[in-house]
């Protein structure tokens, strides 16, 4: 079958790892029976293919690995499913002893013709939402969903901060966090993702470190170093940081004083439960909300989707499909 896979690693070039070539064909593990084989629809790609690129969470001696987390398609009864990547997160599939790892980690990822899951990881795709926008959901929305609504138990006008306003994390928390009926604030150093933000229900789009018009209940970051003391100052007393990344660095001030002294919470997140997409599903059928898409490559093209990953030039998700 075709598949996108990293045959090498580059910490500076890391789409000069990806090779889109034939592999073997999907298939369950080894005296696993729960599992099934999904005809792959749509997949779209997430920074997490960029940081494997580069070896982060890939070592070389599991290359190569064929990469993607996210994926909407088609399972062996003819069902339109969505893959939940994360594996091993109950013991489903793998026994309660594996630790849990997201698709392309350990197991083969969606960029390909067709992928292997636990098939306890295969939720129905609701029919009012295509493949493509369906395979978007299960990373970067599915993260923004549980950071927002589990991890800050966000409720309906609540005032949130989402720092980044163009990562895919950040771009989802915006437009979930708005439909939702939250205050949503939104920081970027590009003045088209600012508009972006606005046009997907912001109430304010500011340049990074920008004063707010007003404390917020919550802050969604994912920037790390470059925007934790903005994150700090902006809260209300006893509010909460949800963090789900650090793409300027993990060192950042820690602002101690003022965690303390206001009462703050730091939390972490990460994905999302299967409980959280399917509500996540059911959210965008019933309300009309519908991921943002960049641009769609064929397969073939992967090399080219993952350069414009790459880039930092999209707004919202990269489609790849076989």
């Amino acid at each position: 079958m075709l598949a996108a896979y990293a045959s090498s690693i580059s910490a500076t070039d890391p789409v000069s790892g990806l090779t889109v070539a034939e592999r073997p064909e999907a298939e369950a593990p080894p005296g696993r029976p729960d599992w099934s084989v999904v005809q792959v629809r749509a997949a779209a790609l997430n920074h997490h293919d960029l940081w494997s690129l580069r070896g982060v969470g890939l070592s070389a001696d599991r290359l190569p690995m064929i990469l993607g987390c996210d994926a909407a398609g088609v399972d062996e009864a003819g069902r339109e499913v969505v893959v939940h990547g994360v594996i091993g997160a109950t013991g489903h599939g793998v026994g309660p002893t594996e630790g849990q790892s997201i698709l392309s980690e350990r197991y083969s990822g969606t960029l390909a013709e067709r992928v292997a899951v636990p098939t306890w990881n295969l939720v129905p795709k609701p029919a009012e939402l295509s493949f493509e926008e369906a395979a978007c959901l299960p990373t970067a929305w599915l993260t923004a969903y549980r950071m927002l609504f589990t991890t800050a138990a966000l409720r309906p006008g609540d005032r949130v901060l989402v720092q980044g306003a163009g990562g895919g994390v950040s771009s989802a928390a915006i437009a979930l966090g708005a439909a939702a009926g939250l205050e949503v604030v939104a920081t970027s150093r590009s003045e088209a993702k600012r508009e972006h933000a606005l046009a997907s229900g912001a109430v304010a789009a500011l340049e990074p470190g920008s004063r707010l018009p007003f404390r917020v209940d919550a802050v969604i970051e994912t920037v790390g170093a470059a925007t934790w003391s903005h994150s700090v100052k902006s809260l209300r007393r006893g509010g909460v940081i949800v963090t789900a990344g650090a793409t300027s660095g993990d060192q950042p001030g820690a602002e101690l004083t003022r965690v303390f002294f206001t009462e703050l919470r730091v939390l972490g997140a990460t994905m999302g439960s299967k409980d959280d997409l399917e509500a996540l599903l059911r959210f965008l059928a019933r309300s009309g909300l519908r991921p943002t898409i960049d641009s769609t490559f064929a397969l073939a093209d992967a090399r080219a989707a993952m350069a414009r990953l790459a880039s930092g030039e999209h707004t919202g998700k990269v489609v790849v499909r076989p």
